[in-house]
């Protein structure tokens, strides 16, 4: 593939991103390249409104029942259209310096993890790839119990799916987190956590789920030290 056709694919993948995840649930065939300007349909969260308000709006209650959880509620893994699956996208958004084969696969490339604060060489392979992990903001079995339940399994693949809902990050601290709330866990870099908050409820706020006292008081406890913290943009 020259340079130029490789750059048309990059730019059709900005285009046509908005409606990807919902095309593939219902089956629908695009040919895409990811591409750093992504955003994704469906309902939005108050772009750059107060991080403290939305926070405010959001319920407060106990988690329900973990019953009939399982990974598989989120639907099969990640969203893939011809073999340009949610994972080598956001690989593509986040790291920098990246490399891909002509089938969109991420090869190599460099993050600035935003949870350990190092700088991570990502290179492709069987035993190489997980230094790099996709992190779902807001734990799939943490938000099960807090409202995702009662959401139709398209809306929780799409949730599963969102670029706001994901971040790529250090593997290790990504194991580490588990399915930790606020309340339990928060990246050890500092300086991020009220972006990493930010956007918790950012994806709360879009999908409607709630939050525990708990999880109120520890987020509310991060943006105390940042109190002009905005909510992110969804690309």
């Amino acid at each position: 593939m020259t340079h130029l056709h490789r750059r048309r694919r990059v730019l059709l993948m900005a285009c046509v991103l908005a409606g990807l995840l919902a095309a593939a649930i219902i089956g629908s065939d695009f040919s895409v390249h990811p591409s750093k300007q992504t955003k994704v349909a469906g309902n939005t969260a108050s772009v750059g409104a107060s991080a403290q308000d939305a926070l405010d709006q959001l319920t407060i209650k106990g988690r329900a029942p973990k019953t009939d959880y399982a990974r598989e509620q989120f639907g099969a893994g990640w969203v893939s259209v011809n073999g340009c699956d949610t994972r080598n996208i956001i690989l593509y958004r986040d790291l920098t310096n990246v490399v891909t084969d002509e089938s969109c696969q991420v090869q190599t490339g460099t993050l600035d993890d935003p949870y350990s604060g190092k700088t991570l060489n990502f290179l492709r392979g069987a035993g190489t790839s997980t230094a790099v992990q996709i992190d779902h903001v807001i734990a799939l079995s943490d938000a099960w119990q807090k409202g995702a339940q009662a959401m139709t399994m398209t809306d929780r693949i799409k949730f599963a799916n969102d670029p706001l809902e994901l971040l790529a990050v250090d593997g290790p601290s990504n194991q580490q987190k588990s399915d930790g709330d606020a309340a339990t866990w928060l990246p050890s870099h500092v300086p991020f956590r009220c972006q990493y908050v930010a956007r918790q409820i950012a994806v709360k706020q879009k999908y409607s789920l709630w939050v525990t006292q708990a999880e109120y008081d520890a987020i509310k406890r991060v943006l105390g030290a940042c109190p002009g913290q905005l909510l992110p943009s969804e690309e």
